[in-house]
């Protein structure tokens, strides 16, 4: 339990440092679900989500409401919609996302995430199928969420699923009905995905999950910011160690508030509690941004030289805050860089201070990926794939979790403003070198071999 003294300190983050509990997210399984008509898997989905998750939004504005702490976000998770989809064809899929579509908003619920595959050693037909149907599908909706899993550090990197992905992403941006690619917001590419992740576009409940989980997901970069600042106002002046230490110490009380609100809103609902993800993840706002820390740190803006030792440091103080704090601590839990999600982080993209090049360097080091990233809009099929193909073996090599959410912007180019509104931010479009080669690497395809570290049984 926290002491009086930690409570008194985290109301202080609430009222000025932005602490919230970004998204509390149900892991639904649909598994029961199943079936070889379309029509009745629909209605079979749309009510158990119905029975489920009916009451999800009333518990945590509940509980919200009892402790004064904001749940930004309710969110469903279920699971891979892939595992459901051998009998069907991409036109009945899209029916299925549809019907997802519709039992979330008849909730409240402002995502359902799992409309994905895991396909990181091949497909199967029902993966190939619904992967084909990811761009309608997304178009055709306005909380589905998905993504696929292409790599990880046990089975290598599916090259077949990269090259497809970079066709699937660039047909979505085109059907998306935003004319800035919106649709590819909600749709991510991993390696190595956490099956127990709270936070959208990547959730899924993997099939180790329970029946109903409710998983939670907090956020305070800017809590994290302040610490750091008086850290340094102090008048001594902290080594890097102390404001690890610092980092460390905030985390802790971060992850407790978010486990104590997570259970209360599991025992109303009837469910297990299961994970509490602290990520320091931003918003588009003033005093909630990773990208500030590096300033506070004393350097010019993320970026800069030194960002990738930082990086490396705020990730660790984060996840060892968090596990010393909880035995439940999962999903990403470290240091968020989307580009159009965080004003610092975008305001060196305008400067000119981050390229795609170092930003990939950073997700080395970082929870995430190429997160919330705008390209040009005739960046190529194939030159998506090599970014993704790039990042994919950043996750693999170092048994991480990396991702990328692009979003190649129709009829923009590198230097143009795009807003994608709300949480989403954002940013100036960045630069990527496209070259005609990618075609004829990407498609050599296969399996790019699992490194040496995966034999460790």
């Amino acid at each position: 339990m926290l002491t009086d003294r930690e409570v008194q300190a985290t109301l202080e983050m609430l009222k000025n440092e932005h602490l919230d509990v970004r998204a509390v997210t149900l892991g639904l399984s649909l598994m029961d679900c199943a079936s070889d008509d379309i029509g009745r898997l629909c209605r079979k989905v749309r009510d158990k989500i119905g029975r489920m998750a009916g009451g999800l939004v009333t518990a945590c504005d509940q509980v919200g409401d009892k402790y004064g702490i904001p749940v930004v976000n309710k969110r469903l998770a279920v699971s891979p919609a892939s595992a459901l989809a051998g009998p069907f064809g991409r036109s009945e899929l899209v029916l299925l996302a549809k019907a997802l579509d519709s039992a979330a908003n008849d909730c409240g619920l402002d995502f359902v995430g799992g409309y994905g595959a895991l396909v990181e050693k091949g497909f199967s037909k029902g993966d190939r199928e619904l992967v084909l149907s990811i761009p309608e599908a997304l178009a055709a909706t306005q909380r589905v969420c998905s993504s696929v899993n292409v790599a990880t550090s046990q089975a290598g990197i599916n090259m077949d699923a990269v090259l497809l992905m970079g066709k699937v992403i660039k047909e979505a941006a085109g059907l998306s009905e935003s004319p800035d690619g919106g649709s590819c917001a909600r749709l991510v590419v991993f390696s190595n995905i956490p099956p127990d992740m709270p936070f959208m576009a990547g959730a899924y409940s993997g099939l180790g999950e329970p029946d109903a989980v409710i998983n939670v997901g907090v956020s305070g970069p800017g809590v994290v910011r302040k610490a750091v600042d008086r850290a340094f106002a102090k008048g001594a002046s902290p080594d890097f160690g102390e404001l690890s230490e610092v980092i460390k110490r905030t985390a802790y009380k971060v992850t407790k508030v978010g486990e104590l609100m997570g259970r209360e809103v599991a025992g109303l609902l009837g469910v297990p509690f299961g994970v509490v993800d602290l990520s320091l993840a931003p918003s588009p706002q003033v005093g909630d941004s990773v990208g500030e820390i590096f300033q506070s740190f004393g350097l010019r803006a993320i970026g800069a030289p030194g960002s990738t030792l930082l990086l490396a440091l705020l990730n660790d103080a984060v996840k060892k805050g968090g596990a010393f704090a909880s035995g439940h601590v999962g999903g990403l839990s470290g240091a968020f860089v989307p580009v159009s999600e965080d004003l610092g982080i975008a305001e060196s993209v305008k400067n000119g201070l981050l390229s795609l090049e170092k930003l990939e360097c950073l997700t080395s080091v970082c929870s995430v990926g190429l997160d919330m990233v705008p390209l040009p809009g005739d960046t190529s099929a194939w030159t998506l794939s090599a970014v993704i193909a790039d990042e994919m073996a950043i996750g693999v090599a170092n048994r991480k979790t990396t991702a990328c959410r692009l979003i190649p912007v129709p009829g923009k180019k590198a230097g143009d403003k795009v807003s994608f509104g709300g949480l989403l931010g954002h940013a100036t479009v960045m630069a990527v070198g496209d070259h005609a080669e990618a075609r004829a690497f990407v498609s050599l395809g296969g399996r790019v071999p699992a490194p040496v570290h995966s034999l460790r049984n």
